[in-house]
C-alpha cells in the first residue's frame, strides 16, 4: 500500500468515525492509522498490545468494542480465522473478493463475483452488500500442492 492509499485509508476511518458522531480523539487516530499501516490481518489481542503501549489505560472491552463499531461501519472488514476473528481494513479500490490462505494469511484478490451466477435470488430481498472469502492454503503451505509440483 502505497502513502496516498494508507492516508485515503486512515482519512476514510476517521470520516467514518465522525459521521457516526464519534469525538476523534487521539486513540481513535491511532487506531486508524494502525489499520492503514497494516500489512495483513490484525486479532482483537494484536490491535489491544498495539494500543497499550501508547495507552496504558486502554481496556481490551474497549478496543474489541471499537473493532466490531468500526466493522459494522464497513470501514474494517472482519475474517474468521481458525486461531479467530481477525480484522483489516476494507479493500477499497473497487468491488471483489478474496482468496485466502488459512496458514500465512497470503490474499489475492479475484474480479470474478459469484452474486452474478446466483439463480433465483427471491425478488422481495433487496441486497445492499454481500462478501465473498475462499479460505484454503497457498502453494507455499500446501503439502498437497507442494506434492503436485514436485510430481510434475
Amino acid at each position: 500500500m502505497g502513502d496516498h492509499d494508507r492516508q485515503e485509508t486512515m482519512q476514510e476511518i476517521v470520516a467514518a468515525m465522525s459521521s457516526k458522531g464519534w469525538r476523534i480523539t487521539d486513540q481513535r487516530r491511532s487506531l486508524a492509522a494502525l489499520f492503514a499501516e497494516a500489512k495483513g490481518y490484525l486479532s482483537p489481542k494484536d490491535v489491544y498490545e498495539h494500543m497499550r503501549l501508547k495507552y496504558p489505560g486502554v481496556s481490551f472491552d474497549t478496543v474489541y468494542r471499537n473493532l466490531r463499531l468500526l466493522s459494522e461501519m464497513g470501514v474494517l472488514e472482519q475474517f474468521y480465522f481458525n486461531e479467530g476473528l481477525k480484522f483489516r481494513a476494507r479493500c477499497q479500490s473497487h468491488h471483489h473478493h478474496h482468496l485466502i490462505c488459512m496458514k500465512c494469511e497470503k490474499t489475492v484478490s479475484f474480479e470474478f463475483c459469484p452474486m452474478k451466477q446466483i439463480p433465483n435470488l427471491p425478488e422481495q430481498f433487496d441486497i445492499v452488500s454481500h462478501r465473498f472469502e475462499i479460505f484454503g492454503y497457498c502453494s507455499d503451505c500446501s503439502p498437497n500442492l507442494k506434492e503436485t509440483s514436485k510430481n510434475a
